[in-house]
Order: C-alpha cells, then sequence, then structure tokens
C-alpha cells in the first residue's frame, strides 16, 4: 500500500487531494513538520527533513507537485494530459506555482497566522500581500474563457496550483480581483475527492 508520511493541514494535503482523486488504497502516516523530520529514521526518507513523503514500492519520492505528477502519470484516472503540449502545461503550471505563487502566500501566512504573534512582522505580510496580486493576475488571465488550464478538463495541473492557492483565504489574501480565478477555485474545490478529504480532515 502507498504510504504518505505527513500531517494533512501543510503540504501534505496535496498528495492527500491526489490520492482521493485517484481512489487508490494510501495510508496517510503522520509525522509533523515541528519536531518528527529530523529524526535518523524520518532522514533517510528525505535528507532534506521535510514532508511529504511518499513512499510507493520501492520509490521514495519528495517535493508534493512532484509527488503529484507521477501519482497523476502512473495511476491515470484521466488527471494526466493527453498530449505533449498539455504536459508541457502541467509541468509549467506544477512549477510556477512553487516559483511566482507560493512565497507570498507562505510569507503572507506565516506573519499573519502560524507564527506566534510576537514573531509575526506585519510589514513582510503587507509586502507579500501585494507581491501576490501579480501572479493572481497572470492566473486570472490564463483561465479567461477557459474553465481550466489545460482545457475543458481538470488535470493534475488545476490540483497543484489549486492547493497551493487554497492557502489564500488563511493568509488573509483576497481574490476579488481575479473572478476567473474564484470560479475556477470553486470548480475544484467542489469536487467529489476535495469534499471527501475535507471530511477526513474534519
Amino acid at each position: 500500500m502507498i504510504k504518505l508520511y505527513g500531517v494533512p493541514r501543510s503540504r501534505t494535503m496535496r498528495p492527500l487531494w491526489m490520492l482521493e482523486e485517484l481512489q487508490v488504497p494510501y495510508e496517510n502516516v503522520k509525522v509533523s513538520f515541528i519536531n518528527e523530520t529530523r529524526t535518523p529514521e524520518f532522514l533517510r526518507r528525505n535528507p532534506n527533513g521535510h514532508i511529504p513523503v511518499l513512499e510507493d514500492g520501492d520509490l521514495l519520492l519528495w517535493e508534493s507537485l512532484a509527488i503529484n505528477l507521477y501519482l497523476a502519470r502512473k495511476y491515470d484516472k484521466g488527471l494526466w494530459p493527453r498530449t505533449p503540449e498539455d504536459e508541457g502545461r502541467a509541468y509549467q503550471w506544477s512549477l510556477w506555482s512553487m516559483t511566482e505563487l507560493e512565497e507570498p502566500l507562505l510569507t503572507a501566512l506565516l506573519n499573519r497566522t502560524f507564527l506566534p504573534e510576537a514573531q509575526r512582522d506585519a510589514k513582510k505580510a503587507d509586502d507579500a500581500a501585494e507581491r501576490f496580486k501579480k501572479p493572481l493576475a497572470v492566473l486570472d488571465g490564463a483561465l479567461a474563457g477557459t474553465d481550466y488550464l489545460a482545457g475543458k478538463d481538470f488535470t493534475v495541473a488545476d490540483l497543484n496550483v489549486a492547493s497551493v492557492i487554497s492557502w489564500a483565504p488563511l493568509a488573509g489574501l483576497s481574490l476579488d480581483a481575479a473572478p476567473n480565478v474564484q470560479k475556477w477555485v470553486g470548480r475544484c474545490q467542489s469536487r467529489p475527492a476535495f469534499t471527501r478529504l475535507q471530511q477526513k480532515l474534519g
């Protein structure tokens, strides 16, 4: 059985969503990023000391969006793109979500929600909120006139980007300036797999 190491309320949520989409048997082995990723046992799975880590037979794989690309391709239930061009778009949007979208989101999230109040920096949070506007506008433009990033069908590209931008409300970041993104996030999060995941998270 596939094992996914990590706690759900972290980047681990991304491959958990994918596993729910694929409906393959899996076990979520709860490993906290706070105090359990520096043990010798865990570092043998991921020498970087981060979650999530996927164990699928003899394969150990880390980096949440890479895990999703692998799962979507190996256990394809329609989420893997059908053409080389759309595969390229899936890689493009997955990498983009890490290089352009995640940093301002995460910075705002840490300084508005996650860090202890004494450690929060309001200036950093406000600066991150301002920087978030640019990738949000890029994404909104890409979704103009289309339901999903690779056309009419939901694919791993959508799941990967939506799982990153889903942090926006918690980070106090508004999507009001991006109506196409708002509708798209709604479509992505109304999928049965996402609903099942939310129910499991309680």
